[in-house]
């Protein structure tokens, strides 16, 4: 192979690399397939000056086959809120995620509790993914207002989290509209 030739074989080479490199970039699942069309994932501890200890996790998910049904998304809320040795816990199965830039809103229906107040209820949780200033919001702040909440609703992220905890990571949503 003559000098030519070569610097031609090694350009269409990293071209070729550099295509494959994009296009799996581009579709945002670094592997070259659709990304999910939104998440909201991670755990953090509400700022309570009082010593109450409160968690929020989530793992929830709009798959890209689903992206212009948010009511298909699945996964889990977990929350908890003790003090004093006092308190409860609940896990949600997700029915509702909508996301947009670093905000989130998810809704599910509790499955498992030891509150029987919120046993087969539907739960709104809200996410301002803010990096070391996360923040979060929760419907039954207002309990007589959401006795039937619908899915997908839920109110401003109000809660400060600790610092040092949160680490919550919200998945814009990419609705794709039809081009004309």
């Amino acid at each position: 192979m003559n000098r030519r030739t070569k610097i031609a074989a090694v350009a269409a080479a990293l071209l070729i690399t550099a295509g494959a490199a994009s296009s799996a970039v581009a579709s945002g699942d670094g592997r070259g397939g659709s990304r999910e069309a939104s998440a909201l994932t991670g755990t953090a501890k509400l700022y309570r000056p009082a010593g109450d200890d409160i968690t929020f996790s989530f793992d929830a998910h709009l798959a890209a086959k689903d992206n212009k049904d948010p009511e298909a998304a699945t996964g889990t809320i977990r929350f908890s809120h003790y003090k004093d040795g006092k308190g409860g816990y609940a896990v949600a199965e997700v029915d509702c995620l909508v996301t947009g830039g670093k905000v989130a809103v998810v809704t599910g229906v509790v499955t498992e509790t030891d509150v029987d107040g919120f046993r087969n209820k539907r739960v709104g949780i809200s996410v301002h993914d803010d990096g070391r200033h996360d923040r979060l919001g929760y419907n039954w702040i207002t309990r007589e207002e959401y006795k039937e909440l619908p899915p997908c609703m839920s109110t401003a992220p109000f809660e400060k989290v600790r610092a040092g905890t949160g680490d919550f990571h919200v998945l814009p949503w990419r609705l794709e509209y039809p081009t004309e």
